[in-house]
């Protein structure tokens, strides 16, 4: 495995191949003279021992930078964590030069003797050059993670375009319309009752996915309601073969999820199992510790392709892992598909 520096910033090898040759000229240009130019054997040995000892001291800053901004989380922390750095680069910075001067005296080449008044500027220009640096490392770390949150809220955007679209897709289905026409249909001509309460039923839910197409978080209380008339539509085609029961605590009703989420898995869970009367699909909604767990009972149904059978859960996976990364949890086996969403405190709490 690869050594690698602590990556405060993301650049820190390129500020670091850009500031070592500076400084080792500059450096030994103050303490060795016009001797460090004209003998050869100074400027071979000098150089890489001036740069080997900023890079060493490069190096400390960089774990003692990356430390500080994990203590220093806060966006109001900065300017305390700012000066706390610098403090304590300068005191570096003082150690590390002290260090060089004492090996260059030791030296017999160099014929350097150490002088205070040389010393006192080398801090004063190196400590210049180090605040330097500081702010240089933070403005590129603070442009990486602006730019990594520009990305995420694009991949957001383009996940929650996704989910809208899929949404849309789901509202003018050909196929669910049809069947809640025919159904209705069908109730009229039976039950003028039945067909009344089924049209009431199908307004609620084509007038729920029409105002939420653009929203961006709803309550669960909100997504139950529509889920119960879109039960109530599935119902009447399906009869017995589909069951949809929820329990819901009254704790969790307040709670925030991102619309059409249980739907989505709804019609995921019908559209992949068989459903009879001898054998129903059983979808079970229930909630617990700030989570909402959808369950059902596998039936798969032969299929001839796998032609986009999850392309609604992978969408509101990858939904979830935006949203502060959130995380869905999918468990799996033969008997049946336990999914877990996580609910939010309130939306504000959740920049989309």
């Amino acid at each position: 495995m690869a050594w690698k520096l602590p990556q405060y910033s993301g650049k820190d090898y390129f500020v670091l191949a850009l500031c070592v040759a500076p400084f080792a000229v500059i450096i030994n240009a103050l303490m060795l003279g016009t001797r460090y130019f004209t003998d050869y054997r100074i400027l071979l040995t000098a150089t890489p021992l001036a740069a080997a000892d900023f890079s060493i001291g490069f190096v400390l800053c960089c774990i003692i930078g990356v430390w500080l901004r994990r203590q220093y989380k806060q966006e109001e922390g900065i300017s305390h964590r700012m000066l706390v750095m610098i403090a304590l680069f300068m005191v570096m910075t003082v150690i590390f030069l002290f260090m060089l001067f004492k090996v260059y005296e030791q030296i017999a080449l160099y014929q350097y003797h150490f002088d205070l008044t040389d010393f006192v500027w080398a801090c004063i220009g190196t400590g210049i050059f180090v605040i330097f640096i500081t702010f240089v490392l933070e403005g590129i770390a603070r442009y990486e993670i602006w730019k990594l949150k520009m990305e995420e809220n694009e991949q957001l955007s383009r996940a929650s375009t996704q989910n809208r679209l899929q949404s849309l897709k789901s509202q003018v289905n050909p196929h669910f319309l049809f069947n809640s026409l025919n159904s209705l249909s069908s109730l009229i001509d039976e039950d003028e009752d039945k067909a009344e309460k089924f049209l009431d039923e199908m307004s609620k839910v084509y007038r729920y996915m029409l105002r939420n197409e653009e929203g961006e978080m709803v309550t669960l209380s909100a997504e139950l309601r529509f889920i119960n008339s879109y039960y109530y539509l599935l119902k009447t085609r399906y009869g017995d073969g589909l069951q949809i029961v929820v329990d819901a605590g009254n704790e969790q009703l307040h709670q925030w999820l991102p619309p059409l989420t249980l739907q989505t898995i709804v019609e995921n869970a019908f559209t992949q199992n068989v459903m009879t009367r001898q054998h129903p699909l059983r979808i079970d909604i229930t909630t617990t510790n700030n989570t909402v767990i959808v369950r059902n009972n596998v039936q798969p149904k032969l299929r001839t392709n796998e032609h986009d059978t999850e392309t609604g859960i992978d969408n509101l996976v990858t939904r979830y892992q935006l949203l502060h990364q959130a995380q869905i949890d999918i468990t799996d086996n033969d008997q049946e598909r336990i999914i877990r969403l996580p609910l939010f405190d309130h939306q504000q709490e959740v920049p989309l």
